[in-house]
C-alpha cells in the first residue's frame, strides 16, 4: 500500500497558490486514475481517495491541517493503515527547482519548507518527496509572498503539463521506478521542439529567387 500525500493549506483563498501544487497534482491523480471522490475523516485528518493504481493499493491524502502542521495528519494515517515511512510519497513545492521540473528524492533534509519540517518531525525522514519545481522570486525575503501568491496567468502552460505528465507518469511511481517516473514526466511535460522549415525557407528562398527579386 502506498500512502501519496500531496501538500497545501486548505480553503479556496490558497487553491491557486504556488505552495499548494502538491494537492493540485493530487487531485489530478485522483480524477485521472478513476479513484473513489476525496472525503474527509476527522481521524487520521485530511481528505483521502482510495483505489487502485498499476494493481497496487493506493491512498491519496491532503491534509486539512494548514501547511506547517502537515505532519500531524501524515503521521496519524501512517499509524491508520501500519505503514512506514518507506511507504509514503509526498509531492510538494520546490523553490530550488525551475519551473515544471520534477525531481524525486529518499531521505535528506526538509531545505526550509516547513510541511516537510513538520512531517519529519512526525515520522522521520526516510520518506520519498516528489519535488515540483515552483522557481525562485530572486529574493528570500520574498519567498512567503511567492509561495503564497496565485500562479499567473502564463504559468498555466507549463503547470498544466506538468500536472497532466505527474498524473499519466503515477503508476511507474507506485511502482517504485523512480528514475522512469522522472524521465517520462519530463519526456510528457517536455515543450515541443519547433518544426524546422524547409531547406532555403530559412533564408527567404533558393539562391534563384533571390536572384530574380534582385533583378
Amino acid at each position: 500500500m502506498l500512502l501519496l500525500v500531496g501538500l497545501g493549506n486548505p480553503g479556496r483563498d490558497h487553491a491557486g497558490n504556488r505552495h499548494n501544487v502538491g494537492f493540485m497534482a493530487a487531485d489530478e491523480i485522483v480524477r485521472r486514475h478513476g479513484l473513489a471522490l476525496p472525503r474527509a475523516r476527522s481521524r487520521p485528518g485530511g481528505m483521502f481517495s482510495e483505489g487502485r493504481i498499476a494493481g497496487e493499493q493506493v491512498i491519496v491524502l491532503k491534509p486539512l491541517t494548514w501547511m506547517n502542521l502537515s505532519g500531524q495528519a501524515v503521521g496519524e494515517a501512517m499509524r491508520y493503515w501500519k505503514l512506514g515511512p518507506a511507504d509514503v510519497t509526498v509531492i510538494h513545492d520546490d523553490l530550488d527547482l525551475a519551473p515544471g521540473k520534477v525531481r524525486i528524492k529518499r531521505g535528506g533534509g526538509h531545505g526550509g519548507h516547513n510541511g516537510l519540517r513538520s512531517i519529519d518531525a512526525h515520522i522521520g525522514p526516510d520518506y520519498r518527496r516528489v519535488r515540483v519545481g515552483i522557481g525562485h522570486p530572486g529574493d528570500r525575503d520574498a519567498v512567503t509572498g511567492w509561495v503564497l501568491r496565485d500562479f499567473a496567468k502564463a504559468d498555466r502552460v507549463w503547470l498544466d503539463k506538468t500536472l497532466d505528465a505527474i498524473a499519466e507518469a503515477t503508476p511507474l511511481l507506485v511502482c517504485g521506478d523512480d528514475a522512469g517516473f522522472m524521465s517520462r514526466v519530463a519526456l510528457l511535460a517536455r515543450p515541443p521542439r519547433p518544426k524546422r522549415p524547409p531547406p532555403g525557407e530559412a533564408t527567404g528562398g533558393t539562391e534563384d529567387s533571390r536572384k530574380t527579386d534582385e533583378s
